[in-house]
């Protein structure tokens, strides 16, 4: 039987899809499962090992004994739409109508694939930056979209501007903006972002951005693209609890956009998950009510996480770019004599106990090799942790 269907480009669109027509398993779960085979060290999955706030886990325990286990309302239950409401105005000074301007998904991965699938025609070209989040790929392949990375290198991981320029045009539909990035820790400058507001505008495209690691930045402030000017109204918000509050597998995430481009991605959404997640919804609540306090305490504490791990890295060898946001390092095995990452990254775990993940996991096939000799390192574990992969990983070095 032949098997036709959008799955072959979602593939092809994800970097998945062999020439043969088989599937590839992604490298997230190549690697993840290479750590269960081995015992390594997992640095490669961006996963927090500890729980969230304590508080947040007994809303949802209450939520659950107070019998709130059916299906929330379709846009969501209005304490979590009010508290996002209450979030962006505590931070960014966004004015948002809890009742027509926000929409509740289950995590940023569905609001990403419901904003894409509303957003785009078969044939739209849509932006993003490479290296990016592989799920942008696969899900502009679903919709039939053309994707156009532009290039982010090293040492900062800031756009080419020139590139960028050149590369939004009439054409363009969506513009995705990763900030702060994953998978190199970037936060954009804010002409940057400015640039891209103004090419949006020039070209009548709807940016999308990608912010579920907000609260997660070190010296380097986030900046919203919807506060800009002139951004409002053709900007599509999204984010999600689960890495603010290290409750990754609870998938609540939430799209904040005006109510015109909330109707139409909720004509999407509703056909995808429906609702999820109503026990945390008010827990996510309760969460994003948190004191000013807990938000700059998990920002520092990943930051001293990120230079454990910095420090062990340099100490093995690696060249690696001090991270302003997200769980992320990047590190260049080039010093170590290792030319490809995939190859050093299958290697890890019996030369240092330790599994990362390949830059070129989250670029498109025509440009890995401009990323052939960087790896990924996630710091959301435990200080102890960081530290024996440290001590692990300086084996690299005596090899």
């Amino acid at each position: 039987m032949t098997m036709s269907g959008a799955w072959r480009r979602t593939a092809r669109g994800a970097g998945l899809l062999a020439a043969d027509g088989t599937v590839a398993a992604s490298i997230f779960a190549e690697m993840s499962a290479l750590a269960m085979r081995t015992g390594a060290i997992n640095l490669g999955q961006g996963f927090p090992d500890e729980d969230g706030p304590a508080v947040v886990l007994e809303a949802a325990r209450q939520a659950i004994s107070d019998g709130v286990n059916q299906y929330p309302p379709g846009r969501g239950q209005p304490v979590l739409l009010e508290a996002i409401a209450r979030h962006q105005f505590r931070f960014y000074a966004l004015e948002l109508d809890p009742g027509s301007e926000i929409l509740v998904t289950a995590g940023a991965t569905e609001a990403l694939a419901a904003t894409i699938l509303a957003l785009i025609e078969p044939g739209d070209e849509v932006v993003t930056f490479e290296p990016f989040y592989d799920a942008y790929g696969g899900l502009i392949g679903l919709g039939g979209g053309i994707h156009r990375p532009v290039p982010l290198r090293a040492p900062d991981y800031q756009p080419d501007l020139d590139a960028l320029r050149a590369t939004v045009t009439d054409r363009t539909r969506l513009i995705i903006v990763n900030d702060p990035h994953n998978p190199t820790g970037a936060v954009f400058a804010r002409h940057t972002l400015e640039l891209i507001v103004e090419l949006a505008q020039r070209h009548d495209a709807i940016i999308v951005t990608d912010e579920v690691y907000e609260h997660l930045t070190f010296q380097a402030p986030h900046i919203p693209i919807a506060t800009l000017p002139g951004a409002w109204d053709r900007t599509v918000t999204i984010s999600s609890g689960g890495k603010t509050f290290s409750l990754t597998g609870w998938k609540v995430g939430w799209v904040s956009a005006p109510s015109s481009i909330i109707t139409a991605i909720l004509a999407v959404k509703q056909f995808l998950t429906y609702v999820s997640a109503a026990p945390f919804q008010p827990a996510i609540a309760a969460g994003l009510d948190l004191p000013d306090s807990y938000f700059a305490h998990i920002a520092a504490e990943l930051e001293h996480k990120r230079d454990v791990l910095a420090t062990g890295l340099r100490a093995a060898g690696f060249e690696i770019t001090l991270p302003q946001g997200s769980y992320f390092i990047v590190a260049d095995a080039t010093p170590l004599g290792f030319t490809d990452g995939a190859e050093l990254c299958r290697r890890l775990p019996e030369l240092a106990g330790v599994v990362a993940v390949p830059i070129t996991a989250f670029c498109s096939p025509a440009n890995r090799a401009d990323y052939a000799p960087l790896v990924r390192f996630a710091y959301c574990k435990k200080i102890e942790l960081l530290e024996q992969a440290s001590k692990q990983l300086a084996n690299l070095s005596r090899r």
